[in-house]
């Protein structure tokens, strides 16, 4: 074979994130892509201003693999930037809207980002952010849900949409680098998954196949976007699909709400925290939410006692809990609908293209009902951490993907997450997994949202800690809620404290940030203050 011919076969052959949008614009160019706000584009129009977008960004001096960050809310821009930059080869990096400016500025320097786009609420942190010592040369302003004006100044999102929305010609090929997210850094400096299309490509085919996915669905974005698990678990797939989308830069309940009553939602994404606020919403019961068919939930582990509840007031909606992380994709496992009461709290099992399993510290299968940790092996693992070998070859030592989390497998191979290792807590010599002391505290019908932590203490070295707070118009004292606890689990387990709160501390994709917790009630002055301030001893 020619050298020509391998050439011409190799680009018949190409398929990466930005060919997706073309193909479903082939198949129904006239069907609904994305509304937000007063926008909606059909497929032939989305695809079009990704054209336009991305020969814009071309005109700017992108190359194939440069760098460019979004620190935005969602928005129809932010998904036509996330198609437009795939089509072009150049590398996404999403950036967390809740971090400062030094820590936006730690992001933009370690992946080398070239151009910075920002929506309307981060103009100045993002100003602040790239005017220290990094790469970034320009930036974009992104129209948001919302009308707003652009700042003087600023190069704009339609400063950018080139007439010429025909084909655009590019080489991507889908081995390259896609997109680099960064993981929450909870309890170090963020590290970079650098991420190829087939990674992302082949987790759409497990969140599609796994997750019920079809054609007719009409999905809710409401999660952040510069979250994996909002964009390439569910934007992504959607588009591949050819499916319609509803974006929103909301994820409060009553928006949600109405956003499923007014456009017909089918299908809905949200972690725990989400879900939780919508059922004690007083719009719940008067909001038509009879199209909904299809509930996902993930970020955290649904409560058994908020999952029944879900189910009973809403009968007609399917669950499934998907679990993973930023580095593969994020999709690994899947709890199904037909699984969800009966092995309600597990993770499920592998997705499609997803092979896992749960070792000791020798790389052994633990027994059924043994703590192990979760590894894998997957299409749709990182390629490795941005410039950061020791941490890469750390992670995938014995050719296995180490995620971190503890778990247990069942006889029948379903998995259920005991705990992250960090939030391990060790009581008097005893290991307690925060989740099972938080499912007993469900159970009491006044708490609304728990998170259990380890406090400094100077006789159990850590305390289990249970931080709760009470649904609206009830009552609840720390004493009830460790009798309850005491009369069903064994003694070290039991919380032997109890803090009331007005609210627990999310990030914006609903995930309980339990580090913020244990810095803000670490040592014994802040906690006896806060013991004093709610029980007045």
């Amino acid at each position: 074979m020619s050298s020509d011919t391998a050439a011409t076969i190799s680009k018949a052959r190409e398929h990466s994130i930005g060919d997706l949008l073309r193909r479903s614009a082939g198949r129904d160019p006239g069907k609904l892509a994305i509304s937000c706000g007063g926008v909606s584009w059909t497929f032939a129009e989305m695809d079009a201003i990704c054209n336009r977008f991305g020969r814009g960004l071309l005109g700017l001096g992108v190359k194939k693999g440069d760098r460019l960050a979004v620190l935005s809310r969602n928005s129809h821009a932010f998904a036509a930037l996330r198609f437009a930059v795939a089509r072009i080869g150049a590398v996404l990096v999403p950036i967390n809207f809740m971090l400062n400016p030094d820590e936006i500025n730690f992001i933009l320097k370690s992946s080398g980002a070239k151009l910075l786009a920002t929506g309307p609420d981060f103009v100045e942190p993002a100003r602040a952010a790239s005017a220290k010592d990094c790469a970034v040369e320009k930036m974009i302003w992104l129209p948001g849900e919302d009308p707003a004006t652009a700042p003087a100044g600023l190069t704009t999102f339609d400063d950018l949409l080139h007439a010429d929305g025909s084909f655009l010609e590019a080489s991507v090929d889908s081995r390259d680098l896609a997109q680099i997210v960064y993981t929450s850094g909870t309890e170090s400096l963020p590290k970079g998954a650098m991420l190829t299309h087939e990674a992302v490509m082949w987790q759409y085919v497990s969140c599609i196949i796994d997750g019920g996915m079809s054609v007719d669905d009409k999905f809710l974005h409401a999660l952040p976007l510069y979250h994996c698990a909002q964009l390439d678990v569910f934007l992504g797939p959607q588009v591949y699909l050819g499916a319609s989308g509803v974006i929103t830069r909301k994820p409060t309940a009553d928006n949600i709400l109405a956003l499923i009553q007014a456009h017909r939602i089918t299908s809905f994404f949200a972690p725990p925290t989400i879900w939780i606020a919508m059922l004690r919403s007083p719009n719940f019961d008067k909001t038509d939410l009879s199209t909904l068919q299809k509930g996902y939930y993930g970020a955290s582990i649904m409560p058994v006692e908020v999952l029944l509840e879900l189910q009973r007031r809403l009968p007609a909606v399917k669950f499934w809990n998907f679990y993973g992380q930023t580095e593969i994709a994020p999709l690994a496992t899947v709890l199904r609908p037909e699984d969800q009461l009966r092995k309600a709290g597990s993770a499920g099992k592998p997705v499609l293209n997803v092979e896992t399993r749960v070792v000791n510290t020798a790389m052994e299968d633990v027994k059924v009902g043994e703590v192990g940790e979760i590894v894998h092996r997957s299409p749709h693992l990182l390629s490795g951490y941005y410039n950061d070998p020791v941490k890469t070859a750390a992670a995938f030592s014995g050719g296995w993907f180490h995620s971190g989390d503890l778990a247990t497998v069942d006889g029948e191979g379903h998995i259920t997450v005991v705990d992250r290792v960090k939030d391990m807590i060790k009581t008097g010599g005893e290991n307690v997994a925060s989740r099972e002391v938080e499912e007993m505290v469900y159970r009491i019908p006044a708490v609304s949202e728990v998170a259990v932590v380890g406090l400094p203490d100077p006789r159990w070295i850590e305390a289990v800690t249970a931080i709760v707070v009470v649904k609206s118009g009830e009552t609840l004292d720390e004493e009830s809620v460790i009798k309850h606890c005491a009369g069903q689990m064994a003694h070290f387990k039991v919380p032997k404290r109890v803090i009331f709160v007005d609210s627990l501390p999310k990030n914006p994709s609903g995930k309980l940030l339990k580090r913020e917790l244990r810095q803000r009630f670490v040592g014994g002055e802040t906690l006896d203050k806060a013991i004093q301030k709610n029980f007045g001893t």
